[in-house]
């Protein structure tokens, strides 16, 4: 047989076929999820699974794999068969990381394929009533006149409540001393008690506690008004002009998944975000469904990484 034919035998025995990405999906599907159950992450995955399974026609299981900051499950994703049918649904952890840990098992910006993000949610800044300040003004003034003697809690450095208020101490000129917690909920019942005075939670498991002027809020950390809380000023219309902490939830896949699949993924979750019941839940939640393109989401996750790197350097911020 000739050599020609030969090649050109073994190049299409090896090619992928064109037809892989119309049999999509051939098996069940994989979130994995990078925090234990309850979480943000987590709520989102419960709550597009079984939708987007109707959508796929294959179950869709969530696999939650809490460990280190959530480098476990960006590490199994990375390391997955590109083929769609493993999803790793990142947070703004994952661009944390990169810039407190020098030695990650993956790239963070080429060793995953982007689908798209899923939901955006912003934090709020909440102080104990105690503090003689009923808006954010006065209570940089406040900080100002008492450095080091305020307390703020967060679930540890890299966190998006820990970002949130270190990009606001900088922002502000102001000196807050850290107390790291294991979880949110253990930060909150310690502002509640007024062992530390400022904290950045989300919007849902605060609003209680404001609304029962437990708390005081002085503002959200996105650069638009929630839905769910729209008598809540934004930071930056407060006081600091340009401050924006808000926390994401997207959708990524190996890299090299076929550009066609990860086109499926993204159209299906998109669609499952703007069905009422869905969009009204992530609303009532204080966050914002979005669903943009896998290159917007891209761009998104390349400027995200670049300003956390670009404030730990500005503020000194240094790892655990």
């Amino acid at each position: 047989m000739p050599m020609l034919v030969i090649l050109l035998i073994t190049l299409l025995a090896t090619a992928p076929s064109a037809g892989a990405a119309d049999a999509f999906p051939s098996k069940p599907i994989r979130l994995l999820v990078p925090f234990t159950p309850g979480g943000g992450a987590d709520l989102v995955a419960r709550m597009l699974a079984p939708r987007l399974a109707e959508r796929l026609g294959q179950s869709v299981v969530v696999d939650n794999r809490p460990a280190a900051g959530g480098v476990l499950a960006a590490e199994m994703a990375a390391r997955a068969t590109p083929d769609g049918h493993t999803l790793f649904v990142a947070t703004s952890n994952f661009s944390a990381n990169s810039a407190f840990m020098s030695k990650l098992p993956y790239d963070t910006l080429n060793d995953f394929s982007p689908v798209t993000q899923a939901v955006l949610s912003p934090l709020v800044m909440v102080i104990h009533p105690s503090i003689a300040a009923t808006n954010l003004q006065e209570f940089i003034s406040y900080a100002k006149n008492n450095p080091s003697k305020l307390n703020y809690g967060s679930t540890g450095n890299g966190s998006p409540p820990y970002l949130a208020t270190e990009l606001f101490k900088h922002m502000a000129k102001i000196q807050i001393t850290h107390i790291v917690y294991k979880g949110i909920s253990q930060a909150l019942t310690s502002t509640l008690s007024n062992e530390v005075q400022v904290l950045f939670p989300n919007i849902f498991i605060a609003q209680p506690h404001i609304r029962g002027n437990r708390l005081r809020a002085l503002g959200i950390t996105s650069l638009k008004r929630s839905e769910a809380a729209p008598d809540w000023p934004t930071i930056a219309e407060a006081g600091l002009p340009g401050y924006e902490a808000s926390i994401w939830y997207g959708f990524l896949a190996p890299a090299k998944t076929p550009r066609p699949i990860t086109a499926r993924l993204q159209k299906e979750i998109t669609a499952i975000l703007q069905t009422p019941e869905v969009r009204q839940t992530i609303i009532s939640q204080g966050g914002t469904p979005v669903g943009n393109t896998p290159e917007e989401f891209s761009i998104l996750l390349r400027e995200d990484v670049g300003r956390i790197a670009a404030l730990v350097k500005s503020a000194g911020l240094r790892a655990d």
